[in-house]
């Protein structure tokens, strides 16, 4: 059991937990994601660690309320516990001095984004952020992404805040005005898809993080299978991250309407 010792709401529907796991906050390196149950007859649920607090031996982790089970999550109180945290689980993202990066982040995706965003900059890179959302309310850590970034651009749909407009117009801006190498991309799959066209064009190495559907995190189900490049590839143990040029994005989106 893993107790809830601190949460906050960033909307109605969209809470951070912070949960105790020792092991994993020791461990952890950034993209790495953990399964969590709340039950003992709860569905797993992946979650990628958006913080760890080695001191306080906890991990910190974004849950939106969609279906039976985040809701349930999301209902969860200071003191409650999560009947599982399994992880740290994938693989890590690779993590170098590249130069000028992008990291852009969708929604909730922001929060998976935020270790990165603090890694690359640790690494010595000039780090840009762009977080898009439909309004105001749902842009979600802004503050902690300001610390470790050079440069924010906000993007919303309707226009209540930063710049009118979606993600890949935040990202094109940046790379019409200086030489960018490297973008990192997690959000929902048609914004990465979007974004990896967009690079592609350009010929900008990208990484996506995929918010596959998983259930062991161990490669056995299958559940979470992806085309990558012409190959099937297991996002629990092979990434989540793979080369956004050469995912199937259509084919991931056609597996998530599926659940």
């Amino acid at each position: 059991m893993n107790r809830i010792v601190n949460k906050e709401h960033f909307s109605n529907a969209v809470v951070k937990l912070e949960v105790e796991a020792p092991l994993i906050a020791r461990s952890r390196k950034a993209g790495h994601f953990v399964i969590v149950r709340c039950g003992e007859h709860g569905e797993r649920i992946p979650l990628t660690i958006a913080d760890a607090n080695v001191e306080r031996g906890t991990i910190t982790l974004v849950v939106q309320a969609v279906g039976e089970s985040t809701k349930k999550i999301c209902a969860l109180g200071v003191g409650d516990c999560l009947t599982d945290v399994v992880g740290p689980l994938g693989q890590a993202t690779k993590i170098a001095n590249y130069g000028t990066v992008v990291c852009c982040g969708g929604g909730v995706g922001v929060a998976p984004l935020l270790p990165i965003i603090r890694a690359l900059k640790a690494a010595g890179n000039r780090v840009i952020s762009v977080l898009a959302a439909r309004t105001k309310d749902l842009i979600i850590l802004e503050k902690e992404v300001r610390e470790s970034s050079d440069e924010v651009i906000i993007m919303t749909d309707d226009g209540s805040y930063g710049t009118k407009g979606l993600v890949t117009a935040g990202v094109e801006q940046v790379i019409q005005r200086e030489k960018v190498d490297r973008v990192e991309t997690i959000g929902p799959a048609i914004m990465m898809k979007f974004v990896a066209l967009l690079t592609k064009k350009y010929d900008i190495p990208t990484e996506c993080s995929l918010n596959a559907v998983m259930v062991d995190g161990t490669g056995m189900c299958g559940a979470c299978r992806v085309n990558v490049g012409g190959r099937t590839r297991f996002v629990c143990v092979e990434g989540p991250e793979f080369d956004a040029h050469q995912v199937d994005f259509d084919g991931l989106m056609q597996r998530l309407k599926q659940y």
